[in-house]
């Protein structure tokens, strides 16, 4: 009994000492004995990531990314611009415009487009509150500085065309100097409009020098726009001083030379449009005038 009894206690201690090490517990135990630690790498499939880095179960998985050329269809690149209708003249229309014809009761109110922006594009919605369309002679400096006003002045019906390209004495100029003043402001206006525009009217002159015609040509211009009624609104006598210079001239045919970047022309423009409506005359576009 005394050995049997030894013998019993040496085997419980033993099996006591494989229970503390672990050696019969079952293997969700371990586990969870283990819990907290990373499984080794070797336990790990194969191309799949840890259950945490993958999708949430039951999401849509993330969409591939786009193929560059689908990328490149998905922003399309600005459209070009559409350049403006011109109805073709008469062939008999002279080189240099100075007049309509008379035989239709329109008038042509014809604008040097350079000044404030906001004096401007008061002036077009003067002119479109009364049903009336002008003709912009733009200073190519200007169109660099105010582009937008190139595509203000045509989305209203209103015309467009070249003033040269820094409003200098074109008529004391060479024939190269001359050539490039027209030049630069006609690419300007390609640039905005996708046209060169119909009318070149010189710079600081009425009516072009043969030498300014000649190269006018060579830019591309059919026709040089003059005029046959100026109120030297530029000299800024106030509104009422232009108006009264212009219902004292003015007839059916006439192309009135004004100025976009004075007050006064400003002001007179809505009563000025009454008048000449009162007289049966409307004010349309230069090309209109010659139609």
């Amino acid at each position: 009994m005394t050995v049997d009894r030894r013998r019993i206690l040496r085997t419980a201690a033993q099996l006591a000492a494989l229970t503390a090490a672990g050696a019969f517990l079952p293997a969700c135990g371990k586990e969870a004995a283990g819990a907290g630690r990373p499984l080794p790498t070797s336990l790990v499939a194969p191309g799949r990531p840890p259950a945490a880095a993958g999708p949430v179960p039951g999401s849509d998985p993330p969409a591939p990314p786009a193929p560059a050329a689908a990328s490149a269809a998905a922003s399309p690149s600005p459209a070009a611009p559409t350049p403006p209708v011109l109805t073709p003249l008469p062939e008999d229309t002279p080189f240099e415009v100075v007049t309509g014809s008379g035989d239709r009761p329109q008038v042509a109110l014809t604008f040097h487009g350079q000044g404030d922006p906001e004096l401007a594009t008061a002036i077009l919605e003067a002119a479109e509150q009364h049903g009336a369309r002008v003709t912009v002679l733009a200073v190519g400096t200007w169109l660099d500085q105010q582009p937008q006003m190139a595509k203000r002045i045509l989305s209203a019906g209103h015309e467009l065309g070249n003033h040269t390209q820094n409003h200098l004495d074109i008529s004391s100029m060479s024939a190269d100097r001359a050539y490039a003043e027209i030049s630069e402001c006609a690419d300007r206006l390609q640039e905005l409009t996708g046209s060169i525009g119909r009318w070149f009217r010189p710079s600081a002159a009425q009516y072009a020098t043969a030498r300014v015609k000649d190269q006018a040509r060579k830019v591309g211009y059919e026709h040089c726009l003059s005029f046959s009624l100026d109120p030297r609104d530029y000299t800024d006598p106030g509104g009422e001083v232009v108006q009264r210079r212009i219902l004292a001239s003015v007839k059916a045919g006439s192309v009135i030379a004004l100025h976009m970047g004075h007050q006064g022309t400003v002001d007179t423009l809505p009563s000025l449009l009454d008048a000449l409506g009162q007289r049966g005359l409307s004010a349309v576009t230069a090309s209109e005038l010659m139609a």
